[in-house]
């Protein structure tokens, strides 16, 4: 693990904010390039580091870290209302620096003889799949990505993966869940991979058969709150088929069928 000052290159407004009834009001989503190349040359896909987010915050944050390039490595981040950190991040500019530290957590696991790989992302769930996605092009691997979000101006994919969408107002693909998409496509995957909001996941977990994912293996990316992001204090913890788990430590990444869905957030110190 690494603790360094990292210079920012680039932060900008990637994505417009919306507004939905269910959450609070999201302001945008920002994209942010650090120079850190400590960070990069141990950084796997599915691993994230903490920003320590200016003096108003105690706490550092967890980003999934979205891509990485030479030296530099980026994180897609969201900026919702009242959202102290976030909102400090992201009006940083280049030129500044940002306090960080990682890589940490384990990564996504391909398996040696997987040749066609199928990625689900809901919303930002698009940070930590996206480095996946770049790292198995560049090994030759097949990658499909369904990609759920809003509208069609909340959309984020480069055309350099296949990708294959969902919108809640039909305005770009098909209209509804990216769940939905599922069956089509995970009959010709070796493996599935996902990240997304909470509900999302516990929607594959419950509809495992109807979407033909029984059987299969799904590694997905759990995102809850973290205090430390190393382990010590146990704010992260989250129940598992083999006892509690701590996402900082054991995750991000953890098996589709390991999480106890049900009591997911009822543990002492849990998000």
């Amino acid at each position: 693990m690494n603790l360094i000052d990292a210079g920012i290159v680039e932060n900008r407004q990637a994505l417009p904010g919306h507004w939905h009834v269910h959450a609070r009001g999201l302001m945008g989503s920002w994209l942010i390039w650090l120079r850190c190349p400590d960070i990069v040359r141990e950084a796997k896909p599915g691993q994230f580091i903490m920003v320590r987010c200016g003096p108003e915050t105690t706490l550092p944050r967890p980003f999934s870290i979205h891509r990485v390039d030479g030296d530099h490595l980026s994180l897609f981040y969201a900026v919702r209302e009242g959202g102290r950190g976030t909102t400090w991040l992201a009006g940083q500019k280049a030129g500044a620096s940002a306090p960080i530290f990682g890589p940490l957590g384990n990564g996504f696991a391909i398996d040696p003889k997987a040749r066609n790989l199928l990625l689900v992302a809901g919303g930002t769930g698009i940070a930590p799949l996206y480095f996946l996605a770049e790292h198995a092009v560049k090994n030759k691997l097949k990658v499909t990505l369904l990609y759920g979000t809003v509208d069609k101006n909340r959309y984020p994919v480069p055309g350099v993966i296949e990708a294959v969408a969902a919108t809640e107002d039909g305005s770009v693909g098909e209209k509804g869940l990216i769940t939905d998409l599922l069956p089509r496509f995970v009959e010709s995957a070796d493996q599935v991979f996902a990240c997304g909001p909470m509900p999302m996941l516990r929607d594959m977990f419950n509809r495992q058969r109807e979407l033909k994912l029984e059987g299969r293996p799904v590694q997905i990316s759990l995102e809850v709150r973290m205090g430390c992001g190393v382990g010590v204090c146990y704010g992260c913890t989250v129940k598992t088929k083999n006892g509690l788990k701590q996402v900082c430590q054991d995750g991000p990444i953890f098996d589709l069928n390991e999480i106890l869905w049900d009591e997911l957030g009822l543990c002492p110190g849990g998000s």
